[in-house]
This record gives C-alpha cells, sequence and structure tokens, in this order.
C-alpha cells in the first residue's frame, strides 16, 4: 500500500449541525418547502452528488426552485463550514498526523467546489492531505474522482476509506480496497477491511 484516499462526510467529520444552520438561514425565503429539514435527513444523503441531495430532500421544488436553492445553499454551506467548521471524528488529527508520515493522504468527496476547502479552512488539516477532489471541480463520479486521483499522482496501491454503500461502490470502480468505517453514517456489507473507530487505521496499516 502507498497511500489512502478518504471520504470526507461520515469519516473525517460530521458537518450536518452547522450544514443545517447554513440551510435554515436560507429556507425562510422557500414557501415551497413544506417542512424542516432534519439532522437525519441530511445524514441520510451523505455520500449522495448534490442534484441526488435536491431531489430527495426537496420533492416540493420545481427542477429551477431547486437548482436556486442548492447553488445558493454549497454558497452559504461553504462560509458557514470555513467560520465554524464542524464535528472532528475522535482522534482525526492525530491519525492523520502519524499516517502522512508513511502514506500520502487524500480526499474524495461527492461534494461541492469549496466544500474541502472549508474543511481545511477550519480545521487546519490541508498540511496532512497531498491532493484532493469532487465532483462540484470536475463533474465526475467518485469512482471516476478516485481513478483522477490515481492517475495525478501515480498512485500504485491505495485504500479508500469510507462510510456508505456509495463509497465501496466507487472503490471497487476503481478497482482499490475499501476500508469500511462502520462509524459512518452508511450501512455496508461487503468490504476488504473494517475499522469501528478511526484510530484503528494506524493499527490496521
Amino acid at each position: 500500500m502507498d497511500s489512502m484516499v478518504f471520504d470526507l462526510d461520515g469519516t473525517l467529520w460530521d458537518s450536518t449541525d452547522t450544514i443545517l444552520l447554513a440551510w435554515n438561514s436560507l429556507m425562510k425565503d422557500y414557501k415551497q418547502i413544506k417542512r424542516d429539514i432534519t439532522k437525519e435527513d441530511l445524514q441520510s444523503v451523505m455520500g449522495l452528488q448534490v442534484p441526488e441531495i435536491g431531489k430527495k430532500l426537496f420533492p416540493d421544488l420545481n427542477a429551477h426552485e431547486r437548482n436556486r436553492f442548492l447553488e445558493e445553499s454549497c454558497l452559504v454551506e461553504n462560509t458557514f463550514l470555513g467560520e465554524q467548521g464542524g464535528i472532528l471524528f475522535d482522534q482525526v488529527e492525530d491519525v492523520v498526523r502519524i499516517l502522512s508520515r508513511k502514506y500520502k493522504l487524500f480526499i474524495v468527496s461527492n461534494c461541492q467546489d469549496g466544500y474541502i476547502e472549508a474543511f481545511y479552512k477550519f480545521h487546519q488539516l490541508e498540511k496532512y492531505f497531498t491532493d484532493y477532489e469532487n465532483p462540484g471541480r470536475t463533474g465526475l463520479s467518485k469512482g471516476e474522482n478516485i481513478k483522477l486521483i490515481m492517475e495525478r499522482n501515480h498512485l500504485t496501491k491505495p485504500v479508500y476509506v469510507g462510510d456508505t454503500e456509495g463509497d465501496r461502490k466507487a472503490a471497487q470502480f476503481a478497482g482499490i480496497p475499501f476500508v469500511y468505517a462502520k462509524y459512518g453514517f452508511g450501512q455496508v456489507n461487503e468490504y476488504d477491511y473494517e475499522i469501528e473507530t478511526f484510530d484503528e487505521l494506524v493499527k490496521l496499516f
């Protein structure tokens, strides 16, 4: 193994509380939204690309209204997250510091452009990661973005660490082993490795 590629939401942090604050600051302007969005709603869509999230959470909005809300919410999200951050899972900074001494570390997440940068900005973890990618910049699927990171950084034996079935499928698409973060938001039945807590990565690898 020469590197580790990480999902972000449900793997490195939980940003749902901050995202709820950001979205609630906008939702008052959208009378067509019939109910409040809960933390459980957000956690259920973590790992999906932004258009899929919009369709699942805002079925009462027409396509134009939904796209406008999502565009605005992504910008507000990035601002809130850059200023308030999210909740890092236990020992994330200590573990990535240790792992970065032995492996090159990367992030590939199904998020908008600016989201990973907001994570870096508040939590000051950019120094541990070599590169990152997301569909907000490339328009590609998670599996394609993993392959892009592999090609761009000449990786031959990476693993992907994530918490959802979508993460597993992305790793499979990229042809690399999948490490299932069981403490995250998703349920996965097939995986190459599993961790109950983030710090188990140090013992595993």
